[in-house]
């Protein structure tokens, strides 16, 4: 059992990767992937629209991006194993709470909760850990953390889906806390870093106040923020929108799912790109070419007419896109600023890119209303994925690390 992340032999090392791997698939999957399965069941039996249920969800989100910076600083200084182990024992006893409750006061309630529990336990805090105890090959470890992770929809949407046909959806909620009770909680607590970084270690650029705000005035993390943000806003948007996107375009649903159904299994395939030569090109390259594909992607789509090659095309560019831009958004900061403190800046940053990731669907909708169509929604997301493109090279092409 690790007690302290510098002193992990290189195997510990790796085995936290694996763990978190595993937590990973399971976090993402009950946490994040589980409700779309649910919702419409849930809003049916708790007599509520589809509006007021969603916005449970979209509060998780928005809670997950408020405490990503404190959660950041406090791995930085104590180590990820009772974060993260205290995050999947909260997702439990939640996700029970959840399979019990009767009306939306309830539900809000309890998913303002598991934002709390996301902020412990998925990418952001992951990252951090993997921080303490990983130097040169940081990115190498987050691009294999995050192949795990690419199949947590893969699996925990049938897995989901078929528990609650078979049990229906407050036992089949019941299942994934038990999940997480079993499976995240031991690995947690058996393979993370127990203790935060070392005393007298280098200072990071977010460990106080002063430090913190020199981040807020420097032009390159705003240029940075601001592009990491405009993609995750039009990348939530797209989630939520693109089966009508599809189906507008005259696709039947069964076949919009199925051609939907393309982009997760293309995010694996952009990561293992990454890593395949990740040792050719900086992490920064690399998002300049992601970035610079995601707009390419989504005008493809809007100007597809109901052709399953050209959609077929988007998805492949976008899954990539989107695939390669977890790792970027991971490695990036670290890159440009260094490893100290990892965790203060990487959760600074990450603060308004997970409060965007709870805006895009409903900024969606507004230009659906105003517009009319989705061809207008697509086009907009492009411009919005073009800014984010011109932001990010700005950022990276300001000079060398901090």
């Amino acid at each position: 059992m690790p007690e302290a992340g510098e002193d992990l032999e290189d195997g510990g090392r790796w085995r936290a990767v694996a763990a978190l791997g595993v937590t990973q698939i399971v976090s993402w999957g009950s946490l994040y992937y589980g409700f779309a399965v649910v919702m419409e069941a849930v809003g049916r039996e708790l007599a509520a629209s589809p509006p007021v249920t969603v916005g449970a969800y979209c509060v998780a989100l928005l809670v997950s991006g408020l405490v990503a910076a404190p959660v950041g600083r406090h791995i930085d200084r104590r180590g990820a194993r009772n974060a993260m182990t205290a995050g999947s024992v909260a997702a439990a006893l939640l996700l029970a709470a959840f399979s019990q409750v009767t009306g939306p006061a309830g539900l809000y309630l309890v998913w303002a909760g598991l934002g709390f529990a996301m902020g412990l336990t998925l990418y952001e805090p992951a990252f951090a850990s993997l921080a303490l105890v990983f130097r040169a090959d940081l990115r190498k470890a987050i691009t294999v953390l995050t192949l795990a992770g690419g199949f947590a929809s893969t699996v925990f949407w049938p897995l989901t889906q078929w528990l609650a046909s078979s049990l229906g959806w407050r036992d089949a909620v019941l299942v994934l806390a038990a999940i997480n009770l079993a499976v995240c909680v031991p690995l947690h607590a058996l393979f993370l870093p127990a203790r935060g970084r070392p005393t007298g270690a280098p200072a990071g650029a977010a460990d106080d106040a002063a430090g913190r705000s020199r981040l807020l005035r420097d032009t390159r993390f705003r240029w940075l923020a601001f592009a990491f943000t405009g993609n995750m806003l039009a990348f939530a948007a797209m989630g939520l929108h693109l089966l009508a996107m599809l189906q507008e375009q005259g696709f039947t649903p069964a076949r919009a799912a199925w051609l939907a159904a393309l982009v997760g299994p293309m995010q694996v395939a952009g990561r293992i790109v990454e890593f395949a030569f990740a040792h050719r090109a900086s992490a920064s390259r690399v998002g300049e070419i992601a970035l610079f594909a995601f707009p390419i992607s989504l005008l493809v789509l809007a100007f597809a007419g109901g052709s399953t090659a050209a959609v077929v095309a988007f998805a492949v560019i976008y899954g990539a896109s989107n695939g390669v831009m977890t790792i970027v958004r991971g490695t990036v900061p670290a890159e440009i600023w260094g490893r100290e403190g990892y965790g203060g800046l990487a959760g600074l940053m990450a603060t308004p890119v997970l409060l965007a990731r709870a805006a895009g669907p409903f900024a969606a909708a507004g230009i659906l209303a105003l517009a009319g169509g989705y061809r207008a929604v697509t086009l907009s997301l492009a411009a919005v994925g073009v800014i984010s493109w011109v932001a990010f090279a700005m950022a990276v092409r300001r000079g060398g690390r901090a």
